[in-house]
């Protein structure tokens, strides 16, 4: 079994200086010199090396990056991750895709699997602990579920994760619970006036309360950018939490904060005073109404949920009885 996530660990344990050269190899993977496909394995294959690379903060190059890597072993990292990231489209969880890259290149050897349809299956349940329970079982692991969130958060909050996206083409409510769940994941910070951007000199990404909504509406992931298409949050109130249909991507706020929606009753809101995005329930008492919100695209189930909603309940009809 590899080491590679307490490699890690130590890294990030060490001074200020050698921390910020590991985030630095990590952001300049993450922003596109690599691809998607390799991206967790170039990482991981980096931070595992002896003598991690000078890179020059100032002029960040891709040479830099890629000194000392064999060109055949990254061809072949590249491939591994891909027919990975194949089986998970199969299966429709691309949103786990890089935690399922990360794991294999971390806790198997080159080639131990050749078919990764029942690899990936593993990861169709819906918490983490099962996921990594189910994994130590098949294949006669030791993944420690604590060890490996504390290394995968670090590795999410420096990228937005490229498999996130169902359809990146629109701003649909699917994509916005997915963002909230990667925010979450990924242990962002709050921020005032921030929308998910790296914090330099914290060197994470953080948001603020109408910011983690706003840094969706405004993330191109095509150019891995943000862009000012919105400025402003506009949404439709409807009703309250008990009423709301279980569609991810929906919203709830009070009279200070928004969360979204993310499907199996959670909530996902950036918190000023807790100080990092956090997790509750729609019907904890924090919030008074559901919303939509006016740039994202929402199923049809929902506008028919809230046709029903507003429809008034017709009295019942009361039997006369016929004078005679």
């Amino acid at each position: 079994m590899k080491a590679v996530f307490a490699k890690l660990i130590l890294y990030l344990s060490r001074d200020r200086k050698t921390a910020k050269k590991l985030l630095i190899i990590l952001i300049s993977v993450i922003i596109g010199l690599l691809g998607a496909a390799c991206l967790p394995f170039i990482v991981l294959h980096s931070m595992s090396r002896t003598d991690a690379p000078e890179i020059n903060t100032d002029s960040l190059n891709q040479e830099d990056l890629l000194s000392g890597l064999d060109t055949e072993k990254m061809a072949h990292m590249k491939e591994t991750g891909q027919s990975i990231a194949d089986a998970m489209s199969a299966l429709g969880l691309q949103e786990q895709t890089i935690k399922a890259q990360l794991i294999y290149l971390s806790f198997f050897e080159d080639g131990e699997i050749t078919d990764f349809s029942q690899y990936a299956g593993a990861f169709s349940y819906p918490d983490d602990r099962t996921v990594i329970a189910c994994l130590n079982e098949t294949y006669g692991l030791q993944i420690s579920y604590e060890d490996f969130m504390r290394s995968y958060a670090l590795v999410m909050n420096v990228t937005i994760n490229p498999y996130l996206f169902t359809n990146a083409e629109t701003k649909n409510a699917a994509d916005l619970a997915a963002w909230a769940r990667n925010a979450w994941v990924s242990g962002w910070g709050f921020e005032s006036g921030a929308e998910g951007e790296i914090n330099p000199e914290l060197r994470y990404r953080t948001a603020d309360n109408v910011g983690l909504i706003m840094g969706y509406l405004n993330y191109h992931p095509d150019e891995k950018s943000f862009k000012n298409d919105y400025d402003t949050l506009f949404y439709t109130p409807h009703s309250i939490p008990e009423t709301m249909p279980d569609v991810p991507g929906l919203g709830v706020f009070n009279d200070d904060e928004f969360g979204i929606y993310i499907g199996n009753g959670e909530v996902i809101f950036c918190c000023e005073s807790i100080g990092h995005a956090e997790k509750t329930t729609p019907g904890c008492g924090l919030w008074i109404n559901w919303c939509t919100f006016d740039a994202v695209d929402y199923p049809q189930e929902v506008w028919d949920w809230i046709d029903e909603l507003n429809t008034p309940e017709k009295e019942p009809e009361q039997n006369q009885e016929e004078e005679e």
